[in-house]
């Protein structure tokens, strides 16, 4: 039979969740972790088995709350240069929200310290994969209905669009000038012929 948690394991999860997004995975310590999230180290020993793999489990939930809004946005708009526009909104959206850090957590990842764990690497490969493919699903949704041209090259449209997402995120921890921002988001959607 399996032991009942001493404490609120959602509870637990979101806290750190947060605490990951304010500081990053390097700069987050174990004591810091445990005091957040109100437990004891056999807890979190037994539980969680490791920083690593609560770090995961806490990106998991950041995908799954924050970066899905994101997502939908891009999917549920009537054609591809608009669902690219909403993305781009979302992103905005939770860069005006003073109560989260002006850092996704995902793009938090691309640090050395985060990148030199393999399985680490591996999940920051993985977020930049899944942006890059659902809007290359876009685009040749686009294409195949003759919205955008045929000898439009998705694949490198798609990885522009990343490129310049990660740079925004680290270009809004400088200082975070929304106008400018959508002025540059326009340019260059109008500059891909989006």
């Amino acid at each position: 039979m399996a032991r009942k948690l001493a404490f609120d394991y959602e509870q637990a999860l979101d806290r750190a969740t947060t605490l990951f997004w304010q500081r990053g995975y390097a700069a987050t310590g174990l004591r810091d972790l445990l005091k957040v999230m109100e437990i004891g180290e056999g807890s979190f020993y037994n539980t969680l088995k490791s920083k690593k793999h609560l770090y995961l489990l806490c990106l998991q939930r950041y995908q799954d709350q924050v970066v899905s809004t994101r997502m939908h946005a891009l999917a549920a708009a009537p054609d591809a240069a608009s669902g690219i526009r909403a993305f781009f909104a979302a992103v905005l959206d939770c860069l005006d929200d003073p109560q989260t850090p002006r850092l996704c957590m995902l793009a938090a990842m691309e640090v050395d310290e985060v990148l030199a764990e393999p399985e680490l690497r591996e999940r920051a490969e993985l977020g930049l994969h899944q942006l890059r493919s659902a809007l290359v699903k876009r685009l040749k949704e686009d294409r195949k209905l003759g919205r955008l041209p045929s000898t439009l090259d998705v694949e490198t449209i798609a990885q522009i669009l990343v490129t310049f997402l990660q740079g925004l995120w680290r270009m809004a921890l400088v200082k975070y000038d929304k106008p400018a921002y959508v002025r540059q988001i326009d340019g260059l959607l109008t500059g891909l012929g989006l």
